[in-house]
Formats: C-alpha cells, sequence, structure tokens
C-alpha cells in the first residue's frame, strides 16, 4: 500500500486545554516520538511513495523537536503543521520561518471569540509576509453557526476566503450537517474534510498519534500500535484496520443538497 499523505500527532501537549478535543490535549501531555525516530519514519515513507505529511498534535510547536524536524525533511516531501498559534511569536516564529514548511494552518477553534479570529488573521498575514503559505482551520460546531458565519464574513473582508479556509465539523458531538457547512460557506466551492459525507476509509491517508497508534483518520478509536517507525510496519498496522465513526450521525442530505 502506498499512503499520499500521513499525519503525525508529535505530542498531545497543549496549552489552550480545549474540552472538545479529540486528542484529549493537555498543558502536562506527552509523547512517545524522538525526533530521529519522526524523520527516520517520514523518509521511509517518502521513500515507499508518500508525498505528504503534516505536523499536529497536540500543539506542535509546543514539541522540542518540531523544527529540527522540519529543517532535516526539507526536500524531501509536502511539510505542513497545524497550529494553535499562541506560541507563534518570536523565538518561536523566527524559527519556524527558517525551518520553511510548505505549509502552516492555523486553527480557529472558538470563532465565537473576536479576539481569536482577530489574531489568526494577524498571523496568517504576518506569514505570508514572511514568505510562509498559510490558511486557517475553522472549527464549525452546530450550535455556533451564526458565531461562524459571522467569523467568516470577517476573514473574508480580511481577503482570507474559501481557497484558504478548511472548514471543519465538529466531531464527537455538536456536529453540523453537510448542508450547514455549506451554507456557512455561502454556497460557495470550500475545502472540508473527507468524510464530510460519510464516515469512510481513504486509500490515499492515515493518522499517526502521539502514542503511535495508527488510524484511519484522527478521530477514529481503532486503531493498532506502529510495532516500529516503518513504511512496512505502517501498512501492516493498517492492514484489515476498520474505521469506527466518532460521534454522532447527522442527517446526511444528499450531494445535490449540500452543494
Amino acid at each position: 500500500m502506498t499512503l499520499e499523505r500521513i499525519s503525525i500527532e508529535l505530542t498531545n501537549q497543549c496549552s489552550k486545554r480545549c474540552e472538545f478535543c479529540y486528542n484529549h490535549s493537555q498543558p502536562d501531555g506527552q509523547t512517545l516520538w524522538t525526533t530521529d525516530e519522526v524523520v527516520s519514519f517520514v523518509q521511509d515513507c517518502a521513500q515507499h511513495g508518500t508525498r505528504s505529511v503534516s505536523f499536529g498534535g497536540g500543539e506542535p510547536l509546543e514539541y522540542p523537536g518540531v523544527f529540527e524536524i522540519l529543517q532535516r525533511l526539507q526536500g524531501t516531501l509536502f511539510r505542513s503543521l497545524t497550529s494553535n498559534g499562541l506560541w507563534l511569536h518570536r523565538e518561536t516564529l523566527k524559527r519556524l520561518v527558517e525551518a520553511q514548511p510548505e505549509k502552516v494552518h492555523l486553527s480557529i477553534h472558538f470563532p465565537d471569540r473576536h479576539r481569536e479570529v482577530e489574531r489568526i488573521i494577524h498571523q496568517v498575514k504576518q506569514l505570508e509576509a514572511l514568505g510562509i503559505r498559510s490558511g486557517i482551520n475553522l472549527l464549525v460546531p452546530k450550535s455556533r453557526l451564526s458565531a461562524v458565519a459571522q467569523a467568516v464574513q470577517t476573514l473574508h473582508q480580511a481577503g482570507i476566503h474559501n481557497d484558504r479556509i478548511v472548514y471543519l465539523p465538529q466531531r464527537i458531538r455538536d456536529t453540523p450537517t453537510p448542508k450547514d457547512i455549506a451554507q456557512i460557506a455561502g454556497r460557495q466551492p470550500f475545502q472540508s474534510m473527507s468524510c464530510l459525507m460519510a464516515c469512510q476509509k481513504s486509500p490515499r491517508f492515515c493518522s499517526i498519534s502521539w502514542n503511535k497508534q495508527v488510524g484511519w483518520c484522527s478521530y477514529t478509536v481503532a486503531r493498532r500500535p506502529l510495532a516500529a517507525p516503518t513504511a512496512v510496519a505502517l501498512d501492516t498496522a493498517l492492514e484489515d484496520l476498520s474505521l469506527t465513526f466518532c460521534g454522532e450521525t447527522p442527517s446526511i442530505p444528499s450531494i445535490a443538497e449540500a452543494n
């Protein structure tokens, strides 16, 4: 099996401690990954055909080796990083720019908090000015659709449009429908999770957690240990692995309705 994209959660440490976090991240979180293991694993996957790796958490900027990993993998494959942006200033910002990831996604977890929306807008524009391609992961809870709509309007007014926004339906609970997402996105083309319409495996993607558990996505509880940091071990862990839906089952409209 050749996976085009893999996601690695470097740690479940995160100072933000959102109560809805699928990874149960916390300020005193942990990791089982060493820097050398991550680099070796990703290099081996790239040799077997993987074209892109995304680093998350937890908060990847709270993982001490993240910049070394990015630098050592430069030129190997497409490297992206997803961050809440709270640490993205001063020396951390300088080191991230020096590591030159191909893309940085900054997350808006609370669209009803104006200060968070404005902070992310500032940081996205700052990264752009420094030569780093950036975008926004916008969490969409069912109970806050009006606040999300206002946040989207603010983003658009700032020049950040749907081509740079990934609309992420909140999972486990408070889950919007695909139709909700389409309306929030202004019924224009938009980016979202591949499972927006239905929970299913992707033959191109998998996720590996901070404690080296492999799953078909970041949310599923159906996982197997990664026995070794190699592409072969990854294939073995995925063989016949099931996929467990991560929460509420919303009413799923047809694709025509969602569009």
